[in-house]
């Protein structure tokens, strides 16, 4: 079959490299948003911080300045002697500004005012629980193999202090990767010595063995630890499904005696490698965005106060003003070259902006439409919402109204929240009104709080309470927004 050669006409839509980066941008939460920052400040030495950077206010004002250079190439990209406009590009700040002058903030972003402060917090992290078991075994006395298995052992526990690895698995180990011939006695041996450091409970193979480690480090053996060390060792699987009646029957006690045993248990450490885990976890949310209420009205502001103020470099403009006048073909290349750095650096500033317009266009819109709630914190007052609603109000794609609300959290007067965790779909009452399935999610919360705990609702009693307060709704939905509100099972839920 013989080639041929045709011609096609046809129409397709391409994304400009700068709307690609205004969406991914967009998209970004504010810490991700900074550490994109200083990715671009470092592979593009066009781009500089300005540490004398005006405020808001001042940054977007008409007045002229007397600090700014503009610069215009012709259609060889040489420069005009007429350095008074900017670098032509393919999107331009004139599309999104008015016809008027333009200062200096065509080539500067600010993000924080001349006011804010700067925090720096010093952090001091102590040694991890493997560390502190290595110091107890060389406190030890045991010979060099025993503390040559030892140090194997504890590097083998995971972040929760158990020893997940079959014992044999941990012979050929040792045997292949450190020519350490050795047994499983052996092994068990170390193992148990192990056991006995602190944190009580380290070095268990399951949860049981976690559990039994524990009550028996007790000094004091009063009846209550007896019999929780006997329901951990006989009927584990009973427990852990709070098949209470079962263990009453069998240990024939009362259901106080039973009671004091389940809290002997509920205070111990099911994972005692993440003893400190709460003390040395700093994780901690930054919001987007800060609503606060004064005098009854919701007032809305983008946190910028982590992100440097930007601008184009002058040695760069100086540096190419330099290479133009040169007409050889290596300062033509390093001309082109420094021209594409300043106009990516330009892109990158403008789409700050139009990310910083977009953020307050649509995050206004949320604000709008779930006034009546930022008034009043009041969850029953949220109304539905989805992305098509704002996406409607803000004359924008569904897409772009996605980025907005993704990962991205949202400071209010009751709370910080996940900015999604307001849109949320419309579900009729039997009334016909339209309520937010947040607000059923929220009456359902408060039935399983009031339950009684010795006999607590399943998902058929829950959905019947509900279509009793005038919801319709089916099990399966009752079951689903309870898991999304991370409930047990009614039988889960039990307590003696």
């Amino acid at each position: 079959m013989a080639l041929k050669y045709t011609q096609q006409l046809k129409l397709s839509q391409k994304l400009l490299p700068q709307q690609i980066l205004l969406m991914k941008l967009l998209q970004l939460p504010v810490i991700a948003l900074e550490e994109r920052i200083k990715e671009e400040l470092e592979t593009n030495p066009a781009l500089e911080e300005d540490n004398e950077a005006l405020n808001d206010d001042e940054l977007f004002s008409n007045e002229e300045s007397d600090n700014s250079e503009e610069i215009e190439f012709d259609e060889q990209g040489e420069i005009k002697e007429d350095d008074s406009k900017t670098i032509e590009n393919d999107v331009v700040m004139e599309d999104y500004m008015d016809d008027e002058a333009l200062d200096s903030y065509k080539y500067e972003i600010s993000n924080k005012g001349a006011d804010d402060d700067t925090r720096e917090f010093i952090v001091v992290e102590g040694i991890g629980f493997q560390e502190q078991l290595e110091q107890q075994l060389g406190l030890k006395d045991i010979t060099e193999q025993e503390y040559a298995i030892g140090s194997y052992l504890i590097g083998c526990l995971d972040e929760d202090g158990y020893l997940r690895r079959e014992i044999d698995l941990i012979v050929d180990d040792l045997a292949f990767n450190y020519n350490l011939t050795t047994t499983v006695n052996e092994i068990e041996n170390v193992l148990k010595l192990i056991q006995n450091f602190d944190p009580a409970g380290v070095g268990a193979r399951n949860l049981q063995e976690c559990l039994l480690l524990q009550l028996e480090r007790k000094s004091e053996k009063t009846k209550e630890i007896i019999q929780a060390i006997h329901v951990i060792k006989h009927q584990m699987d009973e427990f852990s499904k709070k098949h209470y009646d079962k263990i009453l029957k069998r240990l024939h006690i009362t259901d106080e005696e039973l009671k004091d045993i389940v809290d002997v248990i509920k205070h111990l450490n099911p994972r005692p490698g993440n003893s400190d885990a709460k003390e040395t976890n700093l994780t901690s949310v930054i919001p987007d965005f800060i609503i606060s209420v004064n005098d009854g009205v919701p007032e809305l502001s983008i946190n910028g106060r982590s992100l440097p103020d930007l601008k184009i470099s002058k040695d760069y403009y100086e540096m190419l003003r330099e290479y133009s006048k040169n007409k050889d073909k290596s300062a033509k290349e390093a001309s082109n070259f420094i021209k594409g750095k300043i106009e990516s650096a330009e892109w990158f500033i403008e789409a700050l902006q139009q990310r910083h317009a977009t953020l307050a266009l649509c995050m206004h819109a949320i604000l709008d439409h779930q006034k009546d709630y930022f008034i009043s914190g009041d969850e029953s007052k949220l109304k539905p919402m989805i992305l098509k609603d704002i996406a409607g109000k803000v004359n924008l794609d569904l897409s772009t109204v996605s980025r907005v609300a993704n990962s991205k959290y949202v400071q209010t007067p009751y709370g910080t929240f996940l900015l999604k965790t307001f849109f949320s779909e419309s579900m009729s009452t039997d009334s016909g009104e339209e309520v937010s399935s947040r607000e059923i999610k929220k009456i359902l919360q408060d039935c399983i709080a009031a339950e009684d705990k010795k006999n607590p609702f399943t998902d058929d009693e829950l959905c019947k309470a509900l279509k009793e307060k005038g919801y319709n709704i089916a099990r399966r939905t009752v079951a689903k927004y309870r898991e999304q509100l991370d409930i047990p099972v009614g039988r889960m839920r039990k307590e003696i």
